[in-house]
């Protein structure tokens, strides 16, 4: 027998820690915010706030204004504003770098078509940017964040993105810390791919610091955060509730319980206080999942493996009676959640999404199914034959398919594209959101997996076909999310779903961009995790 193929009797463990979140702690967390008591307040600041559309004349003025209301987090009540606004802006003609790069990262975010060739008025004629632009740090930081709305085949956007990377690094030893601090969180991460509730904390504390500041644009933001928790908190706490009465944490004691990370990417992709049944099923999914994941990629055997897929591909609670007791909780737990989500999409919707959902957890079980199947033969794929399989076992393409019916709950039946949904494999809106995040979790998990002897990811599949060190594999699968998120670009720009969706494909895609930011957020629970957690859903924003 070849010595890569592991024994059928054998049982690995990933050595999993147990969760850091006690559910003591959240059952009795509490927050003085609600918006029954303080709705009035938030209202009363929402109409001043809008008021400083109106005080401030200069379209820079305004468009300075957009920006600071978005990474604040309030955008969502003033939709109006904004785009009376950027209708007026858009044919605005602007000579300086900051303001030209800022109204085209605008308006390219809300959805205006604007051309790249703008920037050329700053470039020579070999297509090169101005030396003489190097010294402006605000504009090159303008630049830079503009250039991440690129699309395939722009050029100038590419160009604009190295020059102002080069020139950004060189002035970050000549700034002050707290503008140096800026600048290198910019440089980690540019502010298109920030999940807006992290961005809107990290810059209420800088805004406030701002002699500029407005009071009651400041206090609109922190009630605002504050009130979002509140809900988010009460979601949590009922959903620890159905975690514990399941007792899936107990049952198979080798798999992640990761209740509250999967509710934070939940929140993070679908926010709006409404959709509280969205945020329900991604969680129930994710938690699910994410156990699924360790039977077929660490504890089962081969054959216990094969008869849980065929218990998925059957659907019905006969079939688990064939299954192994650690099997039997997986199984009964998707079962009825999937129920639950069917019965309340039949009352909101009208709709049967059964044959649907099943689908989802069809293909996803399938897709683990395969790679367990390369780990017991030995096997290393091509590196599009990993692709083609990772992009559907990482899992988000059954998050989008959840949110795809989530997020339209309000939509009239008839208006529902289910066309689009019945080819949603074919889907590039489905596509570059999981491909980014199996790239950004290889990138993350690649070396703990090959220390347990688990090989097939995108790096070490890479390095093995091109003959190259693990260095260079990284920056070519780094190179693959930049590319990655241009195609999304271009499919949310284009799209023609319902704003929704596109929306929380986008908003999902950035979710995971910071889940994975500071190590593996389903298996080693950093500190800069565990913080991101407390700052998102434990700790209010203070007055």
């Amino acid at each position: 027998m070849d010595s890569n193929v592991v024994q059928v009797n054998q049982r690995r463990s990933a050595g999993y820690l147990p969760t850091v979140w006690d559910p003591e702690f959240i059952k009795s967390f509490s927050l003085p915010y609600m918006y029954e008591s303080d709705g009035t307040r938030l209202e009363e600041l929402k109409q001043t706030a809008k008021r400083l559309f109106t005080s401030v004349n200069e379209p820079e003025e305004k468009l300075d204004l957009i920006n600071t209301i978005q990474r604040l987090g309030v955008a969502k009540h003033f939709a109006k504003e904004i785009q009376e606004v950027l209708d007026h802006v858009h044919p605005y003609i602007v000579n300086d770098l900051y303001t030209v790069a800022l109204q085209f990262r605008l308006l390219r975010q809300n959805g205006f078509s604007i051309n790249s060739d703008v920037f050329n008025k700053f470039m020579d004629s070999d297509g090169k940017f101005k030396d003489s632009l190097g010294e402006d740090v605000a504009g090159l930081l303008s630049l830079y964040e503009a250039s991440y709305l690129g699309l395939h085949g722009e050029d100038v956007l590419e160009e604009a993105n190295k020059f102002s990377t080069k020139h950004l690094e060189l002035a970050m030893e000549k700034l002050g810390k707290e503008l140096a601090e800026q600048l290198k969180e910019s440089l980690q991460v540019p502010l298109y791919w920030r999940l807006p509730r992290m961005e809107a904390r990290n810059f209420v504390n800088i805004y406030q610091r701002d002699s500029k500041r407005n009071l009651d644009l400041l206090q609109l933001a922190k009630l605002d955060f504050n009130l979002l928790l509140s809900v988010y908190v009460k979601e949590l706490k009922e959903l620890a509730e159905w975690w514990k009465d399941l007792n899936m944490k107990d049952k198979p004691p080798f798999a992640r319980d990761r209740l509250v990370e999967c509710y934070f990417w939940a929140m993070g992709s679908v926010p709006d206080p409404h959709l509280y049944k969205c945020r329900r099923n991604l969680t129930k999914f994710g938690s699910l999942a994410t156990v699924l994941d360790d039977v077929f990629d660490i504890y089962g055997s081969i054959d216990e493996l094969g008869k849980y897929m065929d218990a998925i591909n059957r659907w019905d609670l006969e079939a688990m009676e064939e299954l192994p007791e650690y099997m039997k909780v997986c199984y009964s737990g998707m079962y009825d959640h999937v129920n639950e989500m069917v019965q309340d999409a039949s009352k909101d919707l009208g709709l049967d999404i059964l044959p649907y959902i099943k689908d989802q957890w069809v293909c996803y079980t399938r897709s683990l199914h395969v790679e367990a199947g390369r780990f017991y033969d030995g096997y290393m794929p091509t590196l599009d034959e990993y692709f083609q399989n990772g992009w559907i076992s990482i899992g988000l393409a059954t998050g989008l398919a959840y949110a795809f019916f989530g997020v339209l709950e309000d939509s009239k039946t008839e208006h529902l594209p289910l066309e689009f949904f019945e080819n949603w494999s074919e889907s590039e809106l489905f596509y570059w959101p999981s491909f980014i995040t199996r790239l950004l979790d290889d990138l993350t998990t690649c070396k703990l997996e090959m220390e347990r002897g688990e090989t097939a990811n995108s790096i070490q599949c890479y390095m093995i076909q091109e003959g190259v060190c693990e260095e260079e594999a990284r920056d070519h699968v780094k190179g693959l999310v930049s590319d990655s998120w241009k195609k999304l670009n271009k499919f949310i720009a284009h799209n023609s779903l319902p704003i929704g969706f596109a929306n929380t494909a986008l908003a999902m895609t950035r979710c995971v961009t910071r889940m994975y930011q500071f190590g593996d957020w389903f298996g080693i629970q950093s500190q800069a995790n565990k913080d991101c957690v407390k700052s998102s859903l434990f700790n209010p924003m203070l007055n």
